[in-house]
């Protein structure tokens, strides 16, 4: 199974969801996640890393509960990586046990990481004062009934993009290796219960260079701490692997990642530790595409601006950030049917009350009309995890597809679900 979702099969999708009757006049906008896509895609990074390894999905890439509860009974291999205290409840509520979730957060409460440590999830610590906190709780509860990591930033530079780069001299997250190296190495040894390594380098605009050279630097620091008395049973390399989002640009596989990793640093598959894994764009993005009903279509001064459903509100990151996040655009007609016709440039504008709402800005599609379905495609990862309430839109229905059997996943949310939010109602 190819990667993506190609725009033959999210018209092909779409036309089986308006047929069943899952479509109603009130939809004008709504996202198919392909679920047996989805599990190739989990089942690629299982297959590709050695026996033991633990894949923590991350949560926050896409937390609708039926997925993570798919991935939790997928395979025993697969887990989930946290970065708030819902987020570690949903990844409970999905069936998965302690030992298969990675709580990771900078800000984690006193309160957190006491509930952490009595869950017995792994808990990557972020800072030397979040581990003063942790020998606090450990002497009065004890030792932890789960592992405890540290976070280090791994200074091998920063990625593409760099909002979402966290490897370069400065990070907001970890403990920069260059400077706290001895540190570091002192607080394994003087800690029995810190037995961890966790890096990340960043997400999407980063090369596999990057991230080999990340799992070097963790090996050499892990080698440091042993030799200094200390353990290292868990090597968490975090995820941040690319996706693929233009066929003229193809991403590494989860395979590729491996076999570099393999290749560059072969200490990190034969040391005596546990390999963790937070993969989350590589894993969802291109497993669900969305589909926003055309409205109108304005062609003033050159520019065809096709008026959509779907905005900043779903599409944040290429609204706001166009030059850095990028999402190819097909065309259907109203019956679910790939238009053909010439590649045609056309704006792509979202519903929302600022000029910058364009989820597209030069999208290659035929031609939009009223009534016709703008299809976004690789929108499985940071769309609905990143929804918006500006205009208190509500959030489209989600469906999922499996051998040929549409299930909803979340429905249409109604006027009614927006007040409640506001309004502070359950």
């Amino acid at each position: 199974m190819h990667t993506r979702i190609t725009p033959p099969e999210a018209a092909a999708m779409l036309a089986l969801a308006l047929q069943g009757g899952h479509v109603g006049p009130e939809d004008t906008a709504l996202v198919i996640h392909d679920l047996d896509r989805l599990d190739a895609r989990a089942r690629e990074a299982v297959a590709a890393f050695p026996p033991g390894t633990l894949h923590a999905v991350a949560v926050k890439a896409n937390p609708l509960p039926p997925l993570l509860r798919r991935l939790a009974g997928l395979d025993p291999a697969l887990g989930a990586e946290v970065a708030s205290l819902p987020e570690l409840e949903l990844a409970l509520e999905a069936g998965l046990p302690p030992g298969r979730i990675v709580f990771d957060s900078p800000a984690k409460t006193v309160a957190e990481i006491r509930h952490a440590l009595a869950l017995g999830v792994h808990l990557n610590a972020d800072n030397f004062q979040e581990l003063e906190r942790i020998d606090a709780a450990v002497a009065e509860a004890g030792a932890p009934r789960g592992t405890v990591g540290l976070r280090v930033n791994p200074q091998v530079g920063a990625g593409a993009i760099a909002a979402t780069s966290v490897a370069g001299a400065f990070s907001k997250f970890g403990l920069p290796l260059d400077q706290c190296r001895g540190q570091i190495v002192a607080a394994f040894a003087a800690r029995p219960w810190l037995t961890g390594l966790h890096c990340h380098v960043g997400s999407q605009g980063c090369t596999l260079e990057q991230l080999v050279a990340a799992a070097r630097a963790m090996v050499a620091l892990a080698g440091a701490v042993r030799a200094a008395g200390g353990r290292v049973q868990a090597m968490d390399i975090g995820g941040g692997l690319p996706a693929t989002c233009r066929d003229d640009d193809p991403k590494p596989t989860l395979a590729d990642y491996a076999a570099a990793l393999r290749r560059g640093c072969p200490g990190l598959f034969a040391g005596p530790h546990r390999l963790v894994t937070e993969f989350g764009r590589a894993i969802h993005a291109g497993a669900a595409f969305a589909a926003a009903r055309v409205e109108y279509v304005k062609e003033y001064g050159g520019v065809r601006c096709v008026v959509t459903h779907l905005g900043a509100d779903m599409f944040l990151r290429p609204c706001y950030n166009p030059a850095d996040w990028h999402h190819d655009v097909a065309a259907a007609t109203p019956d679910g049917v790939l238009k053909p016709g010439p590649a045609t440039a056309q704006a792509i504008a979202g519903p929302l009350c600022f000029q910058g709402d364009f989820p597209s800005r030069r999208a290659a599609a035929a031609a939009l009309e009223p009534g016709d379905w703008a299809l976004l495609l690789d929108a499985g990862a940071y769309t609905m995890a990143m929804w918006s309430r500006y205009n208190s839109r509500p959030m489209p229905a989600v469906l999922g597809l499996s051998r040929g059997r549409l299930e909803v996943l979340r429905p249409r949310e109604s006027v009614a679900d927006v007040l409640r939010f506001w309004r502070g109602q359950g």
